[in-house]
């Protein structure tokens, strides 16, 4: 059962958001040659937008009162051709940066699902797939604007505040003064907006995964939901989960749009005081008209870029919740990986050995699924694995297939240590078969393909006629090229079966594993696949895992597992001459028979 549902928030994790924002703009380093000519380019435009109120002065001072027309008209076509190549080379930089935006999310969305493909059993059990999704997706498409603006909107505008500054001290420091007199009031307003406005986005990202989280488990679980008409329930529930999305969201964005409204508030308050200082403290005739109307210019000049800076420290403070999030999972350190020195395992016979294993989740280390287990099983054996529910039957053969670790004692096979040898080269050498035979959206030829990936379709007819399979696929509207849609809808449980039957057959396996592989397959069906599953059985290493005692029968020796062991083992013959523990099992499902 996982251990975050969407009914509870996934714990924060604060890994300090300039070490997270360093992280994320490291991504441009790969893209150095476009970002240095963005940035020239937002040079030429940042020089063009400080020149412009300069042109405004002179037009004014030098040409208009003057009456120099002519020399006012040049002025005038020179202003309109700066700006006109300053318009066209701000369409480039936005052509320029959506690309690299956009590449740069691909790259971010591989290596996430990349990592994810490696991460062990234990990360998705204690977490649904819509939250997980969640990162996927919709976090990472939150970082665009960010990576965007870092390039067209942080350096040029921070450059333009300096440069607007400079020019203002040196044309009048008191009109300057003047005009700045309200940044405190802004650092304040900045301080108090970053302290709380983070937490808050945070919220409102761990909403967002929740109602994802249930939209998935919802969506799949449709058919149980109008088994049940639990139809009202899941809307209430759905009801409340996008209340809570957008009161997270409300909150959030109630304290973000605050900045605006300081911003706003600080400009006007520099606008008051840029205009009574030079018109009534240090007077008409001192300061000439085109003097001012520049440092109006240039107080905007000056407000502007910290208005688009604050939408861009909003921006930040909204997304590197997400930021967090997605580094989080690529920090996440898989527990079954290749080991230091592991090496390629070389084509199997099939022996596997447990030398006294012991193994407990890692939810509840201090209870042992399994408890210094030992066998020798020879290559082309089939066992059978039997006992109650929660036994340990799975947990053996994911120690072969070393999904998990075992907690001590060792797994070998062929005299080979699973942990010293590649997952790749282990698991390509065996065919597992589930209860839970799930299917990908694509054609019938292509789901059983998916066992062997260069598997002509020949080899594909063979599987699927060794599971006799191949009449039904040929019943079906196009045969092999039928398209199923995902988790094969429109087939029959049995038929599922079957085509994973033929997925797990095609990719030849040195040891197969057959886990509840025929629990839902009907009796009819069960007797006309138990002949391909013999055939497929004949000269492999075999583990059978079955409730239906009548299914094992031939397997060469039968493990009754239950308390942490093997309880008996041996052939069914010897067993019910035993009398054990497998006998009373026998008998409660045959005794009315007998």
């Amino acid at each position: 059962m996982p251990i975050n549902s969407f009914k509870e928030d996934e714990i924060s994790v604060d890994a300090g958001k300039t070490k997270t924002l360093l992280r994320l703009f490291s991504y441009l380093l790969a893209y150095k040659k476009e970002v240095i000519f963005v940035l020239v380019i937002m040079a030429y435009c940042v020089g063009v937008n400080l020149v412009n109120p300069l042109i405004i002065e002179a037009a004014i001072d030098k040409y208009i009162s003057a009456g120099n027309y002519p020399g006012l008209f040049r002025l005038i076509l020179f202003a309109l051709i700066l700006n006109f190549s300053m318009v066209m080379f701000i369409k480039l930089r936005m052509r320029i940066m959506n690309r690299v935006c956009n590449s740069i999310l691909v790259t971010i969305r591989q290596e996430l699902y990349t990592h994810i493909q490696t991460l062990d059993f234990h990360f998705f059990d204690s977490r649904p797939t819509g939250k997980i999704l969640s990162r996927i997706i919709g976090d990472i498409n939150s970082l665009k604007e960010v990576l965007g603006n870092s390039v067209t909107t942080l350096i040029p505008d921070f450059i333009t505040i300096c440069a607007v500054v400079v020019i203002m001290v040196i044309k009048n420091p008191v009109l300057t003064a003047a005009s700045l007199c309200s940044l405190p009031i802004m650092g304040a307003c900045m301080w108090f907006i970053q302290v709380f406005s983070h937490k808050r986005w945070q919220v409102f990202r761990k909403k967002s995964a929740n109602l994802n989280a249930f939209l998935h488990e919802d969506l799949s679980g449709m058919r149980i939901i109008h088994s049940f008409t639990a139809e009202q329930e899941t809307m209430n529930t759905f009801q409340r989960l996008v209340e809570e999305h957008r009161l997270s969201f409300n909150s959030a964005v109630r304290l973000m749009d605050a900045m605006g409204s300081a911003i706003d508030l600080c400009w006007g308050i520099g606008c008051v005081a840029l205009y009574y200082t030079g018109i009534v403290i240090i007077g008409v005739s001192k300061v000439s008209v085109g003097t001012l109307i520049a440092f109006g210019s240039y107080i905007n000049m000056f407000w502007r870029p910290i208005m688009n800076l604050s939408n861009f420290y909003n921006q930040l403070i909204t997304n590197i919740a997400a930021a967090e999030r997605i580094f989080e999972i690529l920090d996440t350190p898989s527990e079954i990986t290749d080991e230091k020195a592991v090496k390629e395992l070389p084509t199997i016979d099939g022996s596997v050995t447990f030398e006294n294993v012991t193994f407990a989740y890692s939810d509840a280390p201090d209870i042992n699924v399994l408890e210094n287990v030992s066998f020798h099983i020879a290559p082309g054996e089939t066992i059978a694995l039997v006992g109650p529910t929660g036994a340990g039957k799975t947990t053996i053969v994911n120690l072969i297939s070393r999904f998990y670790n075992a907690t001590s004692g060792r797994v070998l096979v062929d005299n080979y240590d699973v942990q010293t040898v590649t997952l790749e080269s282990l698991r390509s050498q065996m065919g597992i078969m589930t209860q839970d035979n799930f299917l990908f959206t694509g054609t019938v030829k292509e789901n059983i393909r998916y066992g062997k990936l260069d598997a002509t379709d020949e080899e594909i007819v063979a599987a699927a006629k060794a599971v006799n399979a191949h009449d039904f696929i040929m019943n079906l509207e196009k045969g092999y090229d039928t398209i199923l849609s995902e988790r094969g809808g429109g087939l029959s449980v049995g038929q599922k079966q079957l085509l994973a039957f033929a997925r797990t057959f095609v990719s030849m396996p040195r040891i197969l594993i057959l886990d509840e592989a025929t629990s839902s397959i009907d009796t009819k069906t069960e007797l006309l696949v138990q002949e391909g599953i013999q055939a497929l059985l004949k000269g492999r290493t075999s583990f059978v895992i079955a409730h239906r005692l009548s299914t094992i029968q031939k397997a060469d020796r039968i493990f009754v597992i239950d308390q942490g062991g093997i309880l008996e083992s041996g052939s069914a013959k010897e067993l019910l001459a035993k009398k054990g523990a497998y006998y009373h099992l026998y008998m409660a499902q045959f005794g009315a028979e007998i």
